[in-house]
């Protein structure tokens, strides 16, 4: 006779299935240093430290791209967060220059399931990659029910510490890192976005496109200097007046870490941008990008709010629907926060312009009459790698007409 199971049945089904890959302590042979993650909802996730010999604090998120570690690993977006890396093999075709996205790595620290060496000649191993400059890392641990952890429970979070192997799964050590973690700074209470600016430079020739840097990603300014403008970095503590002395053509408010609402004086100086574009009207045109960080400050300039998104979007294959053209692209994204869909006010001229067909939330913003564009996802970013690149077109295109009305 065949009886329905239990109903209790069913959650011990699913943690035996979680647990999949951690049912015995792993390392690889010989074990040289161990490391544990401990996350502020108590639980502790033991493995093989790499990188730096250095702990390490901040929220854990997930991103879910099978390629781009060196370019997750050097996205300022990430200052102040530990990513864990969802696909099982890391490091396989080594680190190199034209892969880095910043000056230097941001994540606070990489987690990943099996850490391999590099199978390409000219570039260097990740972990030698993190160790010069200073980031740990940490192998070998179940990141399947890790994520599966983050995504029920939302982001948390953790402490990395490293201890000799003698010590491996010690539950005083585990303990400590948990306490590390419920007692880390939230992202709000560090200058992510000051730490993460660079300085002045300026690249290119043609029209003059001013770029705010709240942590800018390179590959920005490599597909504004290829199509042909002079592209001027403006950090992050610079004034709107200062950008502006400069005459530009069109502005870029770029990517970055953190909770818009944290940098108040930032968001005063995008709406000081914003407003010189709104004055000068269709007479005059001020084409504004914004990316990521960018468009949320646009967002809130406008009077908008922002909201943390439940576990962040991280990875390259989320679908984003053009609302103009009922296009569908496949986009990169790294963020943990939103422009408010419904607190976005009627007489801002501003309409959503993209939504994000996982959850619905808000991926573009676009003004009525003004070629004024945002996007929440990273067009330089493409998974097609150039699909969305499109964006960059669009804003070139204005910043010409612009100039050619004068």
């Amino acid at each position: 006779m065949n009886r329905r199971p239990r109903a209790a049945s069913a959650p011990v089904a699913m943690e035996r299935q979680l647990h999949l890959y951690s049912s015995g302590p792993y390392s690889y042979a010989p074990m040289s240093r161990a490391a544990v993650l401990g996350l502020e909802d108590g639980s502790a996730w033991w493995g093989e430290a790499f990188g730096d010999a250095s702990s390490a604090q901040g929220e854990v998120v997930f991103n879910t791209a099978m390629t781009g570690y060196q370019e997750i690993a050097s996205d300022a977006s990430y200052n102040g967060q530990i990513v864990v890396l969802t696909y099982p093999l890391i490091g396989n075709y080594g680190t190199f220059d034209r892969a880095a996205e910043s000056r230097r790595p941001w994540v606070e620290a990489l987690v990943v399931r099996e850490l391999d060496d590099t199978c390409r000649e000219g570039t260097l191993d990740l972990d030698t990659y993190l160790r010069q400059y200073g980031v740990p890392g940490i192998a070998g641990l179940d990141t399947r029910a890790l994520v599966r952890r983050l995504r029920a429970k939302g982001t948390l979070r953790g402490a990395l510490l490293q201890v000799p192997p003698h010590l491996a799964h010690d539950p005083g050590v585990a303990q400590e890192a948990i306490a590390k973690a419920r007692a880390s700074a939230p992202l709000a209470a560090r200058p992510l976005v000051v730490e993460s600016t660079g300085v002045v430079r300026q690249l290119g020739s043609g029209p003059k496109v001013a770029l705010f840097d709240t942590g800018v990603k390179e590959n920005q300014v490599r597909c504004l200097v290829r199509r042909g403008a002079t592209v001027k970095m403006f950090p992050a503590t610079a004034s709107a007046r200062e950008i502006l002395q400069w005459s530009p053509d069109g502005i870029v408010i770029t990517n970055g870490p953190g909770d818009p609402a944290a940098i108040p004086q930032i968001t005063h100086n995008a709406k000081l941008l914003l407003d010189a574009a709104l004055q000068r009207g269709g007479s005059r045109p001020l084409p504004i990008l914004g990316i990521c960080l960018g468009h949320q400050l646009i967002g809130r300039a406008i009077g908008a709010t922002t909201s943390r998104l439940p576990f962040g979007h991280h990875g390259a294959n989320h679908p984003v629907q053009d609302l103009r053209s009922g296009r569908v692209v496949i986009t990169s994204q790294n963020h943990e926060f939103q422009v408010d869909e419904r607190s976005i006010p009627a007489e801002s001229d501003f309409a959503v312009s993209a939504r994000n067909l996982n959850d619905g939330s808000v991926e573009g913003l676009a003004h009525r009459t003004l070629p004024i564009r945002t996007y929440q996802y990273h067009p330089e970013g493409a998974p097609g790698p150039r699909d969305n690149e499109p964006a960059f077109d669009a804003f070139l295109a204005d910043v010409n007409a612009a100039v050619a009305r004068r």
